[in-house]
Order: structure tokens, then sequence, then C-alpha cells
């Protein structure tokens, strides 16, 4: 955890007709382990597959198959908990849970309810406007995806593609401590950057590699500090499930719509139905889906197929000996070895590879906070203009690094530097070398910035009386110079000189 301070921010409250109330939410965060293969088969995990490409036997259910369990599966678990600060549960075992739907070959899906892979971890949530607050994770348990039902290509008959079938998840369960819309985004925005960093999820929202089922309640202020002090579910009220959110504006947008839903209803005297709900980005507004089942309706035990899960608590420690350095410890390196400001610090370690992009930068130029401001700043704009991602940079780390580093010699001013690293970005070419061939060295030379001095002094007398009334105008003069060398001079240089000239 980082060694900063914060505040922990405060729960939304929403008004209502009549009295004010506070959001309770929890999260089921569906994570796909990345990996070539299924958690059970042999069969290819690759997105975008012809339809029902990716199938093996056991996937499809056929009769007198039976499962393997993919231990590189298992080590991404494993991965992920040692990252989220959790408990590794040195046995675990894997149950069925049975319901029927056409994209599930088998009839079961094989999960974990009763012992599973990883127990209570934490996440630090940051918000941006130095409030922070640990959100407590409760479990995380494996299990395989179902297939995909696909109603739009035909106006009479649904078609399933059995690809995603048997895929490894990481069902990543939260406490209630997330209190508003915000925070719920900036959970699953952590955890989806804990688990880039890791290699054990791509985060993929958009190709359905993480989805997120949300529990949202509101009660009467007050009612969640009963229940951290009694561990009592009913202080926070009846709770309905959002199934299946994928766009962290869409989960902010369901939860705001979900708790007014839900605020109406209370403050009309009705109840609140536990239930499973789905949102509709095109009303935006929630819909009942099914009531919502408990466990027994599942009827889950244990798989007859699969033998306990045992793990060797050496396993685990090789395992964490050879974690990455994870987003925390890299932002807190950040500050404290380079003098990055806290906002800096996050833009750059955001993701693993803009991470590595400023190390190199800054390996190339020595200094720390030169090169973010220039990465930040300078190639991130020019990316976003161009809509190019880091890794297809015209600009490479050590190009920018010898920008950078031209600047902190005196060989090229700020300004100069700019018209270089467009060249740079545009054209290529060592950056030392632009600058000899194109004759954009700074001017040092006093004697040659002195005898500009001089001329312009000469040419301007009205000028020159009133910046010895006001020496703010002096500024005036060191831009002329500038103008007057094509931007070359030293600017440190020239101050000096104008204002010795001026009398100043």
């Amino acid at each position: 955890m980082l060694d900063l301070t914060y505040e922990t921010p405060k729960p939304k409250v929403i008004a209502g007709e009549t009295d004010d109330w506070e959001l309770v939410i929890g999260m089921e965060v569906h994570a796909q382990v990345s990996s070539n293969a299924k958690l059970f088969s042999g069969a290819s995990t690759r997105f975008g597959a012809e339809p029902n490409s990716n199938v093996a036997f056991v996937d499809a259910g056929m009769p007198g198959m039976l499962p393997v369990i993919n231990e590189f599966c298992i080590a991404q678990a494993v991965r992920t908990g040692l990252g989220l600060k959790a408990e590794i549960n040195l046995m675990s075992a894997f149950d069925r849970k049975n319901y029927f739907y056409p994209d599930l070959p088998q009839g079961y899906q094989i999960s974990q309810l009763y012992h599973p892979i990883v127990g209570e971890g934490e996440v630090l949530v940051e918000m941006g406007d130095g409030t922070a607050r640990v959100v407590r994770i409760e479990r995380i348990h494996l299990e395989q995806d179902a297939g995909k039902s696909i109603h739009d290509m035909d106006p009479s008959m649904s078609f399933v593609d059995l690809n995603r079938t048997g895929v490894a998840l990481m069902e990543i369960v939260s406490r209630p401590d997330i209190r508003g819309p915000e925070e719920a985004a900036a959970y699953v925005t952590k955890l989806r950057q804990i688990m880039r960093y890791l290699g054990t999820c791509d985060g993929n929202m958009q190709n359905g590699s993480l989805r997120a089922d949300v529990n949202v309640s509101v009660c009467r202020p007050g009612a969640y500090e009963k229940y951290q002090e009694t561990q009592d579910f009913a202080h926070l009220g009846t709770r309905c499930e959002i199934k299946n959110m994928n766009s962290l504006r869409f989960i902010q947008a369901a939860i705001d719509y979900e708790a007014r839903r839900q605020i109406v209803l209370l403050e009309r005297g009705a109840s609140v139905t536990q239930e499973t709900r789905l949102y509709d980005p095109d009303k935006g507004e929630t819909r009942s889906m099914r009531s919502k089942e408990e466990a027994h309706d599942y009827r889950y035990f244990p798989d007859p197929d699969l033998l306990p899960l045992e793990i060797e608590q050496a396993w685990i420690d090789d395992i964490a000996a050879h974690l990455p350095e994870l987003p925390d410890a890299k932002k807190a390196r950040f500050i404290g070895e380079f003098g990055l400001s806290d906002y800096d610090a996050s833009v750059l370690t955001a993701d693993t590879t803009s991470a590595a992009f400023f190390e190199r930068v800054v390996a190339a130029s020595g200094n720390g906070k030169a090169s973010a401001n220039w990465v930040i700043n300078d190639l991130f704009g020019r990316l976003k203009k161009n809509e190019t991602d880091i890794e297809a940079s015209p600009v490479s780390p050590e190009q920018l690094g010898a920008i950078i580093r031209l600047i902190e010699t005196g060989d090229i001013s700020g300004k100069i530097a700019k018209d270089l690293f467009e060249i740079v970005y545009v054209e290529g070419g060592d950056p030392a070398e632009i600058v000899a061939s194109r004759g954009m060295k700074q001017v040092t030379d006093t004697g040659a910035i002195e005898a500009a001095v001089d001329e312009i002094i000469a040419a301007n007398p009205a000028q020159v009386e009133k910046a010895q009334a006001n020496p703010k105008l002096a500024g005036w003069f060191v831009g002329q110079v500038m103008k007057a060398t094509g931007g070359k001079a030293n600017p440190k240089a020239v101050n000096e000189i104008v204002t010795a000239k001026l009398g100043l």
C-alpha cells in the first residue's frame, strides 16, 4: 500500500423526496484468465475465431469426456490473489452449478462455491482527489465460462457459439464496501490495472474479458456504520444485482438509476424485491431479468470428475517471488525516486507500457521530472491527436531522452526542443544529428547575443524608458532578441544581458 495520506471518500448521498439515502455497492467481477488453453481442455481461447472452432469434446459436453485441470490457469489465479494481498487456500475444490441454458452444453457449470482457491484480500482504490478507500475482497474462485447465444442473425432462430465455453474465469467477489458510482468505476479500473500488470487478464471489456455484476442497495445515513459494527447485512437494505456490465460508463449510469428506483419504491411504502436486473443503455434504465437465485437453486455438489486441489506452499512462494512490481509500489517509487507529483505518477503507471516507456526515457535523459513532463504533455498529447497508441509511437524512448539531454546540456532551448520533437515525430532520425545538420544549436556566444541586444535597444529608445520605469516590461526586449536570433539564443543569457544593459 502506498505510504501516502488519504482522506476516506464520503459516501454518495442521494436526496429522495422525503429523506436522504446512501448507496451500498458490492461487485462480482468476472475476469477471463489470460491463457492459451481453456480451464479443463486444450482448446484455444483465441478471440475472434470462427464460431464453434475452438471447442474440444469436453467443452461440448460429449458423453464420457473428462475435464483435466489446466495448471497454468491455477497459477494465474494464485498470481492474482497474491497481487490483491489475498490469502491463498492450500486446498480448494470444484463444484457443479446446475442450470439449463442453450449455450451450456454440459447442463452445468464447473465452479467453486464451498472451497475457493483465493480467500480474503484488499484493493486500494484512489479517487484522484486525494481520497482513497480500501475495498475488501471476500474471495476469488475459478469457474468455466458459458458459450454465447446469438439472437440477431435470423428473425426466427437463435444460434449458439461455443468458443467461449470452458474458458477460465476468475470471479472476484468484493465486500459491500463501495459507496458510489464513481468508486465502483474506480474499483474496476484498479482491478483491471493490477491484473494487467500481473499478466493474468487483459482487461478488455469490449471483448468480454472483463465483466461485472453489480449489487446495489440503499440505506439511511448511519446504517452502513451499524453494519460495520455488527456485520448484519439487514442494515444495508435489500440488494438488486445488475448483470453482465462491460462498460465503466454504463456501470456508473446503471448504479445511479437503480439507486433512485429503489429510493422511489421505499419512499412510497413499497419494498425492494431481491432480483437480478439488466441495464438497457438505450433507455438508460434497469429492468427485471429474474428473481435472485440462491445457492440451493443451482443444486451445487462437488464435481465427481475432479479431485480436490491441493497446492504446496513452496509453489505459491515461488510464484510470489517472481511477481512484477505492482502499480501502487511503482507509483510510490516514481514519486520517491524521480520527485514526481501524485498526478504525474498516476498517469505514468496507469499501464505497464507507459511506465516502461517513461523509465527508458529517464535512462536516456537522466532527468525524471523533465522526462515525465515531455512524456505526459508532449508525447501523449501528440499521440492522442493522431489516435496512436504508445506501442506505435513514432518517437522512441531513446529519441525523446536524447532531446531532453540536449536541453540539459544547453545545446538547444526549450523552444527549439519543441521544433526538434516535431521533426523527430514526423521524419525520425537522431536528434543530435538533426540539430547539427539543420543549424538548430542554441547560440551561447555572449558576444553575439550582446550585439543583438544592443541593436534592439538602440532601435527602441521609447521602449527603453518604459522598461526602466517598469522592469516587468524588460521581457519585451527578451522576446525581440529571441525573435532576431530565430529562437536560438540562450534564454538565460539573454535575460542577464538585457537586465544589465537596461540597468535594471
